[in-house]
């Protein structure tokens, strides 16, 4: 009982087709991007739930692409979308196609509805038709157009096809109801010329079929059972199932879902694109992005992406994810795989003046998380690196680590206590004299002192040097897809690099495939620039969330 409460509306609907024996039990379904952008979150629940279903249903997924408007696609963004996919742990297998493969059929459709007389050539302007249609609570007006004689539209329409008007001067719309209180039954446009040279079909064409026109035909023609869309496309259905009735040809079923919509985050391909073009970020997989390539960037494992699209479910109603649900399910898939490191990203310099030893070396775990990982032996001399923020030369209250005259612990090695501040001639801290206290080493302690606080610390003799780059939220409001405006609502905090971080000696020969947390200052990913020369980490996310700060 508990299985079938769980089930989300769409697995309903498809069970309930599977115990009907419709369409003989077969489930088919597609993802079908438009090669027009880089894939974001919200494509990512869309592939999770398209791909996933297939797979829950011993079904079939294809990928199509959606190539019917050749001035915005590029052979770049095709290439990315099929590496997200594979990235998120889904294949296609043999199933690939485009919109573009059905070119011919959906013309020969198109000359099928013109005989029926069910479509028209249309001469008016872009403005002239928007101007007809009119606003849904009263009827828009008939094109001039409207009643051509059949063997008029088809000679127009074939010299579309064959360049011989210009762009904007003609197109082709469906003979529809321009009283409908849905818009998109108005007669909308099928087909409109375009003098631009395809990614795919080159020069061929220079009409193209519009979405509504190409979809659901290229779904059908695939044998698609079950159209899987978002909820904006809703009010399309009926225009979707029009066309289908009329060309009598496989019935395949459109059913919509909420998009996802999460805090802080921009789910508009349109808006992204602004972003890259006026150069607001480091391009598409810029780490404050939403898009798959920018949160592989980030560091972001796929099954925590996965993990996410479940979470959220499958609702019919529109709602907003809290960013804060997105950032725990990273923080807890992280928690369980990364490697822990000992990192200063702000280091001050400490010399331990007693301490007698010209190094030592602490057990430290990899990973408490994992006991497999290990544990790894990490050195300790009279000369560390601590992080500035945990030294206060006045300590406001509540204060615990280090100041003058007081104790505090370093992970896995000593307590030690500040006895000395010097300053540059400017007044700003140059570095700490501190001294060690015998017999505190973690583990075997006996000083009988209690530190109220443990901090990191970084050998200075055997680190290494690397540069951090710490990401936060672009935006600055949590809804900002309610501006138009992107450049107003920009977090001017989301990015800061930091040059002179020193790293444990390991960590020179860091994975790129491996995630880490660096101790008490969050989870960090080895960046797709970095080199051997110049290690750059990128700050995944941080241990806990810092809204409101």
């Amino acid at each position: 009982m508990s299985e079938i409460k769980n089930r989300n509306f769409i697995e309903e609907i498809i069970e309930e087709d599977i115990r009907n024996n419709k369409h003989n039990g077969r489930i088919h379904t597609r993802f079908p991007p438009e090669p027009n952008g880089y894939l974001h979150l919200g494509h990512a629940k869309s592939i999770c739930l398209n791909f996933g279903l297939a797979q829950q249903y011993n079904g079939k997924t294809n990928l199509r692409f959606d190539d019917t408007n050749p001035a915005a696609e590029d052979v770049e963004y095709v290439d990315a979308i099929k590496e997200d996919i594979h990235w998120l742990g889904f294949d296609w297998e043999d199933r690939e196609y485009y919109a573009s493969d059905y070119f011919q059929q959906l013309y020969e459709y198109a000359i099928q509805l013109i005989r029926a007389g069910l479509a028209y050539v249309d001469d008016s302007s872009a403005e002239e038709i928007s101007k007809m249609r009119g606003i849904p609570t009263s009827p828009g007006s008939l094109s001039p157009f409207r009643n051509r004689s059949i063997e008029e539209n088809l000679e127009l329409f074939e010299g579309m096809k064959n360049g011989k008007d210009k762009e904007g001067e003609r197109v082709l719309r469906a003979k529809l109801d321009m009283s409908s209180p849905n818009m998109h039954l108005r007669d909308p446009i099928m087909y409109r010329i375009l003098f631009s040279s395809h990614h795919r079909t080159g020069t061929k064409w220079c009409i193209y079929p519009t979405y509504d026109f190409a979809h659901g035909q290229s779904d059908s023609i695939e044998g698609i059972t079950h159209s899987i869309c978002t909820l904006e496309f809703e009010n399309h259905r009926p225009l979707y199932n029009w066309f289908i009735e009329n060309l009598e040809i496989f019935p395949s079923r459109q059913i919509e879902f909420a998009r996802l919509n999460l805090e802080y985050t921009l789910m508009s391909k349109r808006k992204l694109l602004q972003l890259v073009n006026e150069k607001m970020v480091d391009g598409w997989d810029d780490p404050r992005m939403p898009t798959i390539s920018a949160i592989r960037r980030r560091g972001i494992t796929p099954e925590a992406l996965r993990e996410f699209a479940t979470a959220v479910g499958i609702a019919r109603r529109e709602n907003v994810i809290e960013l804060s649900k997105f950032d725990n399910i990273v923080r807890a898939n992280l928690n369980k795989i990364a490697i822990r490191t000992m990192a200063v990203l702000d280091p001050l310099r400490i010399t331990i003046n007693n301490y007698p030893h010209e190094i030592e070396w602490m057990e430290v775990e990899n990973n408490p998380e994992d006991p497999e990982t290990g544990k790894r032996n990490i050195p300790f001399s009279k000369e560390i690196f601590i992080e500035r923020e945990d030294f206060m030369e006045e300590p406001v209250k509540d204060f615990f680590r280090l100041s003058p005259g007081n104790i505090v612990r370093l992970k896995a090695a000593y307590i030690i206590r500040c006895e000395q501040v010097i300053k540059h001639e400017d007044g700003s801290i140059h570095q700490l004299i501190c001294s060690y206290i015998t017999n505190s080493r973690s583990g075997s302690d006996t000083s009988g002192l209690k530190p109220k606080s443990v901090i990191h610390w970084v050998e200075a003799n055997h680190c290494i040097t690397a540069t951090v780059r710490l990401y936060d939220k672009l935006f600055s409001v949590p809804d900002p897809a309610n501006y138009e405006n992107v450049h107003s609502i920009l977090n001017k905090d989301s990015f800061q690099e930091l040059t002179n971080a020193k790293l444990e000696s390991k960590m020179k020969s860091a994975d790129p495939g491996t995630r880490y947390q660096f101790m008490r200052k969050g989870y960090f990913y080895l960046d797709k620039n970095s080199t051997h020369e110049n290690l750059i980490f990128n700050r995944t996310i941080t241990l806990k969330d810092s809204f409101g700060k």
